[in-house]
């Protein structure tokens, strides 16, 4: 198998961006999975991603959500990034659907087998794609941010949803997890959510260091997502 990575430029709301597509270029159309980035950007982190779903037999699609070339290098640019976004949820999720839009018509996907995860803030970017009703097969959130965005009640979610979440992280403490599963009992969808003792936030991330910020990679945690994640798309994609 050949794995190919080629960038994919759009526009949305004046912002260019830029995304990369990994795909094994004599496999025909694949399902998709598009990969939300973490609160530093679209980096080289999200293509190896992409480039791994690529491996496993699909297509994978690294989305940039701040604009081309655009990446945070400590935590004071990351926020300035991402905080626009966390503060106008309605105009993320139309960031968000904008890239369904665009990966569908690629001719490396099959339209109508597409699926989206994400990391920390990418994360909570593919809860939000399940939460607008989007039609996708499914969405993973590994160590997401877990609020809801208070424009969506009432939406039916169509998106099967798994979410991969340290019991011990700050940033979702046990009251969100909660929140979240009656979240998406009122909006009828097929969840999951799998929460694993003793692990932090960023615990996919080996350069997850700071445990006083509620930072750590946990090697063991990280494997477990990740079986539970390939078996996630095996599931809602069916043979491929």
């Amino acid at each position: 198998m050949t794995i190919e990575t080629r960038p994919v430029g759009t526009k949305h709301d004046d912002a260019g961006l830029e995304g990369v597509l990994a795909f094994d270029p004599e496999a025909g159309p694949r399902a998709a999975v598009l990969i939300f980035h973490s609160w530093a950007g679209r980096s080289d982190k999200e293509v190896a991603v992409a480039r791994r779903m690529a491996e496993l037999g699909y297509a994978g699609f690294a989305c940039d959500l701040y604009g081309k070339g655009k990446l945070g290098t400590n935590k004071e640019e990351c926020a300035a990034l991402m905080n626009p976004l966390m503060a106008d949820r309605a105009f993320l999720q139309s960031r968000l659907l904008h890239w369904v839009d665009v990966v569908r018509a690629l001719p490396q996907v099959d339209d109508n087998r597409m699926a989206a995860m994400g990391f920390c803030f990418g994360g909570l970017c593919a809860l939000d794609l399940a939460r607008t009703g989007a039609d996708v097969r499914g969405v993973a959130s590994f160590h997401g941010l877990l609020s809801a965005p208070g424009n969506r009640e009432g939406t039916p979610i169509k998106a099967r949803i798994i979410a991969f979440h340290g019991w011990d992280d700050p940033m979702a403490p046990p009251d969100h997890v909660t929140a979240l599963g009656e979240e998406l009992t009122r909006a009828g969808a097929d969840w999951q959510i799998h929460a694993y003792g003793g692990t932090l936030h960023a615990f996919t991330n080996p350069k997850a260091a700071d445990p006083d910020a509620g930072l750590l990679y946990n090697p063991i945690a990280a494997g477990r997502a990740w079986t539970s994640f390939e078996a996630f798309l095996a599931e809602i994609f069916g043979p491929r």
